[in-house]
């Protein structure tokens, strides 16, 4: 278990929040907002709800956290989120200027914060965030395991 005391905090109601996506049959992500130690933004897995492929739980909580300070740019803001980043939601994050992105499971597959691409920390790129991962990774890793070990049961039956 890596992180500060704040980040496991976070984390923990990240992962609250990647159940709320679970109950409403969406993958179970969750994200959150934080700036001076206020929950600025909250966001879950909807793309199937909203009937929007952008409706991942990292771009929910930017657009919470813009629409509640009146600004899309949220310089200072950390973000939470329960699985690392995809390359959209990685470039919505360098647009909004965040300065943190702390994430617990890695994503193999499109990860965008170190492990496939890097493109929250790319010199290519007009802003740089800092990156943590790993944090709670466990917990994160087996709530998304779960949830795709139930849809193939069910899928089988």
């Amino acid at each position: 278990m890596t992180g500060t005391p704040g980040d496991l905090e976070y984390m923990r109601q990240a992962l609250d929040l990647a159940a709320r996506a679970e109950a409403e049959g969406e993958v179970p992500v969750g994200a959150l907002v934080v700036r001076d130690d206020t929950i600025i933004g909250l966001g879950w897995n909807r793309p199937i709800a909203a009937h929007d492929p952008t409706a991942h739980a990292e771009i929910q909580a930017l657009r919470d956290a813009a629409g509640r300070v009146g600004n899309y740019r949220l310089n200072g803001a950390t973000l939470y989120v329960t699985l690392e980043p995809c390359p959209m939601c990685a470039g919505a994050m360098v647009h909004a200027r965040i300065a943190r992105v702390v994430y617990g499971a890695t994503d193999p597959l499109a990860g965008s914060a170190g492990s496939v691409y890097d493109l929250l920390r790319s010199p290519s790129l007009n802003h740089r965030a800092e990156v943590h991962g790993g944090v709670l990774a466990e917990q994160c890793r087996q709530r998304l395991k779960s949830f795709f070990e139930s849809r193939r049961k069910r899928a089988g039956d």
